[in-house]
Formats: structure tokens, sequence, C-alpha cells
């Protein structure tokens, strides 16, 4: 028993490889460091003849899974089918974790890692290590392959891929149109140089990008115009316009009128309090000019 529990101190060895497209696996390595024994695969091996010794665990870390990522794994899980592969990924889908777990990954975690949700995986990393360091490795049962078919979100048509990938980028525009956005910093987000950025919005989206952005900043005024009596001038900062008289000439540039004049059409006209009927009709008559 003792020699038993003596084989149970020493950490996990975990082989990472990474297969994101910003070469962020390290970042994610140093969140195992004290915990584990982390060392970082320099190509798709995993035999003990390069890395020293078998790992207890193959952590494949992907940003965006693609076919050519995914179709790695499987060969991993048939070159090593002894062991267990736990799969990190920070776009996910329930198609795709179905398909994780169907190919045989021992575990499959979304990104960024919560505490709770790591803890919880080094319980259960720690629990699988005592059963496979204390069991005959020559007894193990041999591999069935469960499924190579890649999900259809991951074998993507070469339109849907264009459309993926400016997703992260009108995502952001959406929730952020009101402050400062740069393409070429948008652009970095997704990857891409901002001519490619250019072309590619344009060709998915049918528009520009500034339009694009512009477009939604009307959207939000014309709906602020009609329904609410903030100044003008507060609406052009409330909808990302650093100059008034800027928001003034681009609001009458995309729709014709002037803020105050869509204003005029588009809220109901009120009598003033205490007007009888007769005078109510005369000012609304009055008011029609503005």
């Amino acid at each position: 028993m003792k020699s038993d529990l003596a084989k149970t101190q020493r950490k996990p060895f975990l082989l990472w490889m990474d297969l994101t497209h910003d070469r962020s696996t390290e970042e994610l390595i140093a969140q195992f460091h004290t915990t584990c024994d982390c060392r970082l695969a320099k190509d798709s091996s995993v035999s003990a003849r390069e890395t020293g010794q078998q790992p207890d665990m193959i952590c494949m870390h992907f940003d965006r899974p693609d076919s050519l990522g995914l179709n790695l794994l499987l060969e991993v899980k048939r070159t090593a089918p002894s062991i267990p592969i736990t799969m990190f990924t920070v776009q996910h889908s329930e198609e795709l974790a179905v398909w994780a777990m169907r190919s045989g990954v021992w575990e499959y975690l979304t990104l960024p890692l919560e505490g709770v949700e790591k803890n919880r995986f080094l319980r259960a990393l720690e629990r699988l290590c005592q059963l496979r360091w204390q069991e005959d490795v020559h007894a193990r049962k041999p591999h069935v392959e469960r499924s190579s078919n890649l999900p259809d979100s991951i074998r993507l048509t070469k339109e849907h891929q264009k459309h993926h990938a400016l997703q992260k980028a009108v995502n952001y525009i959406d929730q952020h149109f009101q402050e400062g956005i740069d393409q070429k910093d948008l652009a970095q987000r997704c990857g891409m140089t901002p001519f490619r950025f250019s072309r590619l919005f344009k060709e998915v989206l049918g528009t520009g990008f500034m339009e694009y952005v512009l477009g939604k900043r009307m959207e939000l005024a014309k709906d602020l115009l009609a329904n609410s009596q903030m100044p003008v001038a507060n609406i052009g900062y409330e909808t990302g316009f650093k100059d008034p008289s800027y928001f003034a000439r681009a609001f009458k540039q995309c729709l014709g009128c002037t803020p105050s004049e869509y204003r005029c059409e588009s809220q109901p006209m009120e009598a003033p309090p205490f007007m009888d009927d007769e005078d109510a009709a005369g000012g609304s008559e009055a008011r029609r000019t503005c």
C-alpha cells in the first residue's frame, strides 16, 4: 500500500499541443504549472521517445477548431489510444462537444476557464492518474474508434467560413458602435490584415466597414429622436459622434432630412396643457409647419 501511495505523489504529466492560430497555449499552460508537469509538444508526436516518458494526459488547445486540427486529434487518438485527451477550445458549439465525446475525448473544456471548472478538472485528473498509475497498463482493452466524421459546423463551406471569420467583428461592432472603433484593431482581432478585413467585410455584408458602423448609429439616432426628448446634440454624442454638426450633416446625408425635421415628423403632436379643443386644433396646425 505504501508503494502505491508513493506513486501518486508525482505530478500528472500533461503534454500540450498548440493548435491555436495565435500560438497562445503557453498562457493556458501557466494556469497548470503549480499542480502538473506541463510540456509543450514540438510537433504531433506523443511517443515516449520524444517526451522522455509517456504523458498522463494529452491536452489539445484550440481557439477556432478546424478540420485540420480535429483530424489531428483523431490521428493522435489512433496512434496513442491508451492516453486520454482533454480538448480545450475557445469556440464552442453543442455539435462540437458531442463530436468530441464520441471521438473518445476524455474531457471537453471551453475557454476562458472558470476557477470552479479548473478545480473540478484537476480533481478528476488526480483520480484518473491514481487509477492509471496503479493498474496494469497491459490489461487495458483495445481502443474502439467511435466516430471519425467531422461535425457539419467544422466542415464549413467556403461561404460559411467567410461569414464565420467576420462574426467576431460584427458582434464587437454591434456592442461598441457608440464608441470609437479602429478598423485596424478590429482586423487584428479577427487575425487579418486591414486590407483583407476591409475586402472580406464588403464582400460578405455588402457594405463597407464605416458604412456599417454609420448605419448602426443612425438606427439608434432615429429611435432616440422618435421616442425621447433628448436634445439633438446629446443624441449625436450618445450615438458615437464627437461633433454635433457632423452628426447633423451625416444624418441628413443618410436620411434626406435634419435630425430636427425627423423628430418633428416622427413624434405625435401634443396640445399644450390647459388648452381648449379649438386652441389645440389651431396649435397643431401651426406646429405642422415645423
